[in-house]
C-alpha cells in the first residue's frame, strides 16, 4: 500500500480480551489473535488496531496502563507482540496500538513513587482540596490518599490524570512512541486525546494540546508509513479539525457520523460537515459505527430513537433487532463507500446486537460500580467473539469465557455464517473486496431526488443508494449492480436497504 495507506483504509477494532482465546483461561490472547489473522485477511481489513494491551489492573478494561513498554500477562508477552506485528505485516494487514496519555494507573510506578514521596507528585494532578469536576464515569473526579492530599481522575479512581504541564511527561510519552515504532506499529491511536491538557477551570480541548500532538507528528514522521489517529470527541466538526492541521494528526474518529440518527436529512448534513471540515486540511474523514464503548449498531438502529448520546445511552430500551439488523446491512454499505477510511469493530461483521441481560454480578465495567448500579455500562458490547458451534464458549477458546455469550449467538457464529450467502459477514467480505477495487480515498457527488434517499456517485463511477422511505424506490440509471444489502425487488430499492451500482455493464 501507498504511504499514505491509513486514508482509505478499512481498520478493524479488536477488543484483545474477547477477540479470540488461545490459552484456554476464558480471556482473550494475542495467541487466540495470532490464529485468526488468516480470518482477518479473508475478510478483507487493511489494518488492525488493538485497544490497550499492557499491564494494567483492569480498572477499566486495561485504559489503566501500569507500563506503557510491556504486555498484560493475560495477553502474552512482549515477544509475541511482535511476532504479531511480523505475521500481520506478512498478511499485508498494518497494526494500530492504543496509546493512553491522560491517564495512567495507580499500580504504575510513576503513582507508587508520588503516594511515597510527595515532592514527585508533579507528574499528576495533586491538591491539598479536590475540586468540584465529575469523573465521566459517574461521581467526584478527586480521590484523597493516605497524607489528606487528593488526586484528579477524570475517569476511573484507578486512573490518575497526568500533569502534561510537566516536561516529564513529555518525554516520557516520547519514548513510548519511539518505542512502539521501532518495534515496527504502523500507528497510533490515542485514546481521550482532547483531555490532556488542563487549566483551573477546564479540562477538555485546551489550545496547548495542540503543541503535543505537533510534537509526535514531528517524531511519526521520522518513520516511514506511520499515522497518528486520535480519539476526539467534540461537539462540533470545526473544532475536531483543528486536530488534523498538517503538522499534528493525520485522522481522527468521525463520532458525528457514529452519533447520528439513521435519517437521511440528518446523515447528509453529517456527511456534509465532515467532507467540508477535512477537504480544505486534505486529511481523509473516517466513517465509524460501533466501537468499544457504544451500544451495538444492531441494537441502536432497532430502537424508535436512532441516535446515540453517552450521557443517553438508553440501555434497557426496547430494541426491533430484525430492523435494526436490516438497517446495519444498509449502514454498511453506506459507511464503506464514502471517501475515506471506515473502521469495523469487532462482531460488527456478524451483526451481533447488545447484550443487556448480563447478570449484575459478572458486569465488569467500572460505570456500573460509579453510578451505584444505574448504568449497566459497556460490557454488552465488550461480549466475546462467536467463532464456531452450537453452545458457548462458541469456539472463543477452552474455557468459560470472561463474559457470558447468549445461546441465541449459535446462527451468528462465523461458522454458521460462512456458509450462507446472504449472511452479514458474507455481506462484509464482499463489500470490503469491491471496496478495494472502487471506493476508498477521493471525492463523492451527491445525485439528487427524493428527500427519503441518499445517494451518490465516487470517483470510480461506483453509485451507492440507500432507501430511508418504506416505499419501494426506482434505482437511477446503471450499467450493473455490484451488491445490496438485501434482495432488491425488480427495479426497485425497499425501505431501509442499500445498494453499489456500476455504470458498466457485467
Amino acid at each position: 500500500m501507498p504511504q499514505t495507506w491509513w486514508r482509505g483504509a478499512a481498520i478493524y477494532q479488536v477488543y484483545p480480551r474477547s477477540f479470540a482465546d488461545g490459552n484456554g483461561d476464558g480471556i482473550g490472547d494475542l495467541g487466540g489473535l495470532r490464529a485468526r489473522l488468516p480470518y482477518l485477511k479473508d475478510l478483507g481489513v487493511n489494518a488492525i488496531w488493538l485497544t490497550p494491551w499492557y499491564p494494567s489492573p483492569m480498572a477499566d478494561g486495561g485504559y489503566d496502563v501500569a507500563d506503557y513498554r510491556d504486555i498484560h500477562p493475560d495477553f502474552g508477552t512482549l515477544g509475541e507482540a511482535e511476532l504479531l506485528i511480523g505475521e500481520a505485516h506478512a498478511l499485508d494487514i498494518k497494526v494500530i496500538i492504543d496509546v493512553v496519555p491522560n491517564h495512567g494507573s495507580t499500580a504504575s510506578a510513576w503513582f507508587q513513587e508520588a503516594l511515597a514521596d510527595p515532592a514527585k507528585r508533579d507528574r499528576f494532578w495533586f491538591r491539598d482540596e479536590p475540586g468540584d469536576w465529575q469523573s465521566i464515569f459517574g461521581g467526584p473526579a478527586w480521590t484523597q490518599v493516605p497524607d489528606g492530599q487528593w488526586y484528579l481522575h477524570l475517569f476511573d479512581p484507578g486512573q490518575p490524570d497526568l500533569n502534561w504541564d510537566n516536561p516529564e511527561v513529555h518525554e516520557e510519552f516520547r519514548q513510548v512512541l519511539r518505542f512502539w515504532l521501532d518495534r515496527g506499529v504502523d500507528g497510533v491511536r490515542i485514546d481521550s486525546a482532547a483531555l490532556l491538557v488542563k487549566s483551573e477551570t477546564a479540562f477538555e480541548d485546551i489550545d496547548g494540546v495542540h503543541d503535543i500532538y505537533r510534537d509526535w507528528r514531528r517524531i511519526a514522521d521520522e518513520y516511514p508509513d506511520r499515522m497518528l489517529v486520535g480519539e476526539v470527541w467534540l461537539p462540533d466538526q470545526e473544532r475536531m479539525a483543528r486536530y488534523l492541521r498538517p503538522d499534528e494528526l493525520h485522522t481522527a474518529f468521525n463520532f458525528d457520523f457514529l452519533a447520528c440518527p439513521w435519517e437521511p436529512e440528518a446523515l447528509r448534513a453529517c456527511i456534509d460537515r465532515t467532507l467540508a471540515t477535512h477537504l480544505p486540511l486534505d486529511a481523509p474523514p473516517t466513517w465509524v459505527l460501533s466501537n468499544h464503548d457504544v451500544a451495538r449498531v444492531v441494537t441502536r438502529y432497532g430502537r424508535a430513537e436512532t441516535s446515540w448520546d453517552h450521557g443517553n445511552r438508553r440501555d434497557g430500551v426496547p430494541a426491533d433487532l430484525e430492523l435494526g439488523y436490516r438497517r446495519a446491512r444498509a449502514a454498511a454499505l453506506l459507511a464503506m463507500a464514502l471517501p475515506g477510511g471506515v473502521y469495523i469493530y469487532q462482531g460488527e461483521e456478524l451483526g451481533l446486537p447488545e447484550v443487556e441481560d448480563i447478570p449484575d454480578e459478572l458486569r465488569q465495567d467500572p460505570m456500573w460500580r460509579r453510578s451505584g448500579h444505574t448504568v449497566p455500562g459497556r460490557d454488552g458490547c465488550r461480549v466475546p467473539m462467536p467463532w464456531s458451534g452450537e453452545e458457548p464458549p462458541f469456539g472463543f477458546g477452552a474455557g468459560s469465557p470472561w463474559l457470558p455469550q447468549p445461546e441465541t449467538w449459535r446462527k451468528l457464529t462465523v461458522e454458521a455464517q460462512e456458509a450462507d450467502l446472504g449472511s452479514m459477514l458474507t455481506l462484509y467480505r464482499t463489500a470490503l473486496r469491491l471496496r478495494r477495487d472502487w471506493l476508498g480515498d477521493g471525492t463523492l457527488s451527491w445525485l439528487e431526488g427524493r428527500p427519503d434517499v441518499l445517494a451518490f456517485t465516487r470517483d470510480s463511477g461506483l453509485a451507492c443508494v440507500v432507501n430511508f422511505g418504506p416505499d419501494p424506490v426506482r434505482l437511477p440509471p446503471h450499467g450493473s449492480v455490484l451488491l445490496a444489502s438485501g434482495p432488491l425487488d425488480g427495479g426497485e430499492l425497499p425501505g431501509d436497504t442499500a445498494v453499489w451500482l456500476s455504470p458498466r455493464t457485467p
